[in-house]
Formats: structure tokens, sequence, C-alpha cells
């Protein structure tokens, strides 16, 4: 089996720094604040690369005391000579410090003498990038791009700032071996293989499904000749083990993104025979540009809201042309992935980029399909006051019956006397497909100041960000992934990840949940590879409810728990098997 994994992000630029001499009298040091971006993607497979790091590997350190602004300073630069550190040629002298921070010196008969100090003034040559201003380097630049393209039509933001970084140079442009003396991939570091093997080690702790899986398939081998071509979030949950060749980094521009896909569909005697897929990318790539490859290829495995969107497109306009299994709307995906892994890390995105309080705060939530539930839950559950809009009659009853704190509503309304929302999140209108300008321009005119705008739908076109890239607004980048957008009357809206996925942009997400999805991909991958000829049409489908189960039922051991057995009595009662499926196909 070989498999070949694609990914992004991008290269960071530090700021120049200038330092000149300035009387004690001038003005204090200013600091300024640059900026990132973060897309995924995935590569092919041949070589491969054994030492493949985990982008854990990649990301930027969890901010603490040495993180921030002055933390971007070398030690050098930020030094400021004390007069403490003088020589003192009178023993008989001792040191007062002033009243306004300054130091002196104390002669025996009570004269102080303020010592001679020089301080340095710190200046970044571009303080202030205004909005049109763009970033000079050509071609390859550090912009940043949805974690999953949405659509083919969906607006691709390219911000002009980027994080610090001590290389500027593009993954691309390196020449990178791993210790098998392989350059069939490319990381932004291939020496950081090590600790990336750490992270993976550490999230297998907490994949228990997917490890009893991989056991299970070492004897059987159900993907013997498989050759599998993915693109999809890489971390060190989802990270492919040693030998396979990975193109991915944090901060791929939109050029780097397709680059990747590219590098891992176009190789000179590769063939794959399976897509793992997510978000619909790879799979709209090798129609556009490979559509022959779809002769020898068995199947398609689509994970993702809007990869699924995009299959029943193509299925009802006649041009899928080879089986499709949608993962997405599997019960253990909806259930868990959607529900309980927005519920856990949408405060700690929000916690991680705001540092907000959520007690007594007014939250919208667009949207009360699996993921709407998840965020709503963990909201009010920190004492927050949460609004819900929906279309579905159905989800806006179940958010009125779920609690009087949930309260159904338009948007437009909420915000039509400028009632203080501290937040509005934009997920999907159902928990079937995502949307488009859910949050508008005209909503976002009408918000009140500082309200904090963000995402968790799977696209990044919920909220059409694209109509605050004008001239009469100002982008002020805050910290990485944190934007102010400044209307000309001085009212400002918190923008988060500009727009994209807010838990894969800001933080992270529960590893166990990435058990239940990963385990469930690798069973419709086995499910589609091993079909007997004629099994599936040129359709989309959902995964078999006993695989649904079987997933399941794999994690349980986790939490010593163990199902009851039907007697052969109740199993007929019933007309079930004892062994299951227990749910219809159609069970949601």
């Amino acid at each position: 089996m070989s498999v070949q994994v694609v990914s992004a992000a991008a290269p960071a630029k530090v700021p120049e720094v200038e330092l000149k001499d300035l009387s004690p009298s001038e003005a204090e040091p200013q600091l300024g604040l640059s900026t990132a971006a973060v897309g995924a993607m995935a590569p092919p497979a041949g070589g491969g690369d054994p030492e493949a790091p985990a982008p854990a590997a990649e990301r930027p350190p969890a901010p603490g005391p040495g993180s921030g602004p002055a933390a971007a300073l070398s030690p050098a630069a930020g030094k400021v000579p004390q007069a403490s550190a003088m020589k003192r040629s009178d023993p008989h002298h001792q040191h007062q410090r002033h009243r306004d921070g300054g130091e002196g010196l104390v002669s025996p008969d009570g004269t102080v003498t303020e010592a001679p100090r020089t301080v340095k003034k710190i200046q970044f040559a571009d303080q202030k990038q205004e909005f049109n201003k763009r970033p000079t380097k050509i071609g390859r630049r550090s912009l940043s791009r949805s974690i999953s393209q949405s659509s083919t039509d969906s607006y691709s933001s390219a911000a002009s700032y980027t994080d610090s970084s001590d290389d500027e140079t593009s993954p691309r442009d390196k020449q990178q071996k791993n210790s098998k003396g392989s350059s069939d991939f490319c990381v932004k570091n291939i020496k950081q293989a090590e600790f990336g093997r750490r992270e993976i080690e550490i999230a297998e702790q907490e994949m228990p499904a997917l490890m009893a899986l991989r056991k299970r398939a070492q004897g059987e081998k159900p993907l013997a000749g498989a050759k599998i071509v993915g693109c999809t979030h890489i971390t060190a949950q989802t990270a492919a083990q040693a030998g396979f060749p990975v193109f991915a980094w944090k901060g791929e521009s939109e050029d780097d993104f397709w680059w990747c896909i590219d590098r891992c569909v176009n190789v000179e005697g590769w063939q794959p025979n399976m897509i793992l897929d997510d978000g619909g990318d790879l799979t709209h790539w090798i129609y556009k540009k490979y559509p022959n490859m779809f002769k020898k290829i068995k199947g398609i495995v689509e994970e993702s809201v809007t990869g699924v969107h995009r299959l029943y497109q193509l299925s009802k306009a006649g041009k899928l042309c080879v089986p499709a299994m949608n993962v997405n709307d599997s019960v253990t995906k909806q259930k868990f992935d959607n529900l309980y892994c927005c519920r856990e890390s949408i405060l700690d995105g929000l916690k991680r980029t705001t540092d907000m309080m959520f007690g007594g705060k007014q939250v919208v939530v667009c949207g009360y399909g699996e993921v709407g539930k998840g965020c709503c839950a963990a909201l009010k559950a920190m004492g927050s006051i949460v609004y819900v809009t929906e279309i579905d009659p159905i989800c806006a009853l179940q958010a009125w019956s779920r609690s009087s704190a949930l309260r159904e509503q338009r948007l437009s309304e909420k915000l039509k006397f400028r009632i203080p929302v501290e937040i509005v999140t934009g997920d999907a209108l159902s928990e079937r497909t995502s949307n488009k300008n859910v949050v508008t321009r005209e909503h976002l005119d009408r918000m009140k100041n500082s309200c904090i705008v963000c995402n968790m739908g799977h696209s990044n076109t919920e909220i059409d960000v694209a109509s605050l890239r004008t001239p009469e607004l100002t982008w002020e980048r805050v910290r990485s992934q944190v934007d102010h957008v400044i209307w000309p009357d001085g009212k400002r809206i918190v923008l988060l990840a500009e727009g994209r996925l807010l838990n894969l942009s800001c933080s992270t997400v529960p590893t166990f949940v990435l058990s239940i999805t990963a385990t469930t991909q690798a069973l419709a991958l086995i499910e589609l590879y091993n079909a007997p000829e004629g099994r599936y049409k040129q359709d989309v489908y959902l995964l078999p409810k006993k695989m649904d189960e079987y997933v399941a039922s794999l994690h349980l051991p986790t939490f010593d728990a163990h199902l009851t057995e039907l007697t052969d009595e109740q199993a007929k009662y019933l007309g079930l098997n004892k062994n299951g499926p227990f749910k219809p196909n159609y069970y949601r």
C-alpha cells in the first residue's frame, strides 16, 4: 500500500529593526506586530519520507510569558544599558532609584546625581501596513488561505502580513533529504522529524480504534496494492506513517497549496487508485487537470460537508465517474466530530485569540445543526446568553426546546437596535450543507463596536469577508489569526482567522474525536477498494451502518464499557440481528 498526502502553511517574515540612539527625554520604544496564516493539504506516493514530521512540529509555540511582540526581538536588540552596570569609583557612593524609575548616584553628603544612560529606540520598517499594500515577493508569498477551498468561486484571503520567522526561504526552494536519502517530500524542516514522531506517539494514545484497526490490518492487509492520494488537514493525529511522502507546511500560500496537490498527483510512474479527500480540493484538481486518471481510480472517500456537497453536484450533473463514500453523514462523524469536537474546541479557539470571559456575553450562533448544537452547549455552559438563527423549523424548534437561554430569531432582528452582541459565529445552516454569506456586509455594518466574529462552518464563505476588503475599511493585525476591521467612524469588529474555520486555525481539536473520524475514513477506503465489481455504481453512498457501529464499538473499551446483548427472543421481536446493525440506514 502506498499513500500520498497533501497539506499547507506559510513562511513568516521577520520585521526589519532599526536602532537609533535617543536621549532619555525622547519617546518610549514603539513595538509593532506581524501576522501569520494557515492552510492545509497533502502529497504523492513513491520513494516516501520515512521520517516525515508531524505538522505539530511546525506549529508555533503556544503563547506564554515569553511570547508577544517583545519576544520576537533578539536579546541584543532589546538590551538597554543600565546605570547600575556602571563602575563605581567611590565605594561610599550608593544607588538610589528615582521616583520616575531612573537611577542616581548618592554621595555621602546626600547630593543625588542622575547617572548617565543611553536609550535605544526600536523602530520597525513598516510599523503600519495599509490594506492595499501587498508583499513585494512575487510567486510563493506568505498568503493565508482557507483550510479547505470551499467552492470554485470562494474568496481566498491574501493578508499582507506574516508571522515572525528566522527562515524566509520557502520549503519549495529548499533541498532536504531524510535519513534514507530520499527527497520525495516537502516540509518546512525535516530536522524536526524526530520531534514530530514523538507528537504522533502521544496522539496514538488517544486514538484506540485507529490503533486497533492498524493492528488488525497488519495481518489481513486489506489495502494491499492500494495507491492512495489524499488531501487533508495534516496534524499529529492525521500524520501518515513513516514511509509516505508528505507535502505540507504551516502557512502555505494559495499557490503553494495547489503546487502541493499537483506534486502528489503529477508524478512520473505514479497512478493513484483511491482518493481520500477533505473539502473536495483534490478531487476537483484531478477532474480539472488529469481527468484520465479516473479510469484507474476505484473510489473517493470524502469527509467534509463542503466536499460531499461537491460530490452530490457532480453526481446530479452526471459527471461523477467513480463511486464515492460520504463519510461526513455517518452517525459517528455527525454525532462526535461535528457535535462534541466543536463543543470543546470553540472555547479553546476563542480563549486563545481573545482572552475573553464568556459569562454574561450575548452570543449569536447562526445555524443549529450538529456543529451549532455543540457550540451553543459550550457557550451556554460558560454563562453566555445564546441566540440562534435558523432556516429549518425542526432545528429552530429544537433550539427553543433545549433551554430558555437559547432564543431563536433572525440575525437581522438581533442587530436591528444594535443590541450588544459579543460574538457572532457562522455555522453551516444545517448539518448537511455549508452555505455562503450567512453573515453579510449589512450585518457587519450594523454590529456594535468590538463585536467578535468567527466561523465554525467548514468553508470560508459563511462570513462575507470579501466585502470587507474595501479601501474605506482599515485592517489592523492584532496578533496571529486576530484582525481588527475598522470602519471610518472608528467602530471596529474583531475578526478571527479571516473567516476560516476557528478550531483548526486558532486551537486544537480533541484527539479522541479524530480517532473516530480517521477510523471511519479507513474503513470506507477498505470497503470501496475491496468491493466486488458492480456493488457500487457511479454515485455517492453512505457508509454502511454496520461499519458505523463497528467504529463506535472499537472506542468503548477505552471507558471500560460493555454492551448488553439481545436475547434470541428480543432480537426476533425487534427484527434485528443480535450483532447489529441496530439502526436503519436512514437513521441520523
